[in-house]
């Protein structure tokens, strides 16, 4: 159930998360897709519009942990293991999956966020933020992510802007 009050906004143009609750905000860089906004499947893009929280994953796991299909892995991330991958696209640390609430538009069919596993994810601190870079998800520094994710809930109301 979603904390009362409580919502994200997430603006493409300005590459900030903004966590509203009640009369507060905190606000946080992130990297959103280099190809823009999109709901396609396989476009590459961010989507926008109005979406919740479906699931959350990683709640305790250790910073830097490794998620593959949103399942934790055994290494955790090192610049090591990143020579040794350069073109992955990492997911680390504590996953926000998003599922969109606007049908036929990020809801269904060949836009459907969910099924596009789109989420909002920690990624190595080497990542610049505040320029669009990802794969479609939205990135945030993992200190960030771990904040966030222990202040929301499933269910809590996502605005993604262009």
């Amino acid at each position: 159930m979603p904390t009362p009050n409580v919502q994200l906004l997430v603006s493409l143009a300005e590459q900030r998360l903004t966590w509203q609750q009640h009369d507060q905000q905190y606000q946080f860089p992130v990297s959103t897709a280099r190809h823009g906004a999109g709901q396609q499947t396989d476009s590459g893009c961010t989507p926008t519009g109005r979406h919740t929280i479906h699931r959350k994953i990683g709640a305790g796991c250790p910073i830097n942990t490794i998620f593959v299909g949103r399942n934790k892995q055994p290494d955790t991330y090192s610049a090591a293991l990143a020579a040794r991958y350069p073109e992955r696209d990492w997911i680390l640390t504590r996953i926000l999956w998003l599922a969109g609430c606007e049908p036929g538009y990020n809801q269904g069919g060949t836009q459907d966020t969910l099924s596009r596993y789109i989420y909002i994810h920690g990624t190595p601190d080497t990542e610049p933020m505040g320029i669009p870079r990802s794969h479609g998800c939205i990135r945030m520094r993992n200190q960030d992510i771990i904040t966030l994710f222990d202040h929301v809930d499933e269910g809590t109301p996502v605005i993604i802007t262009q």
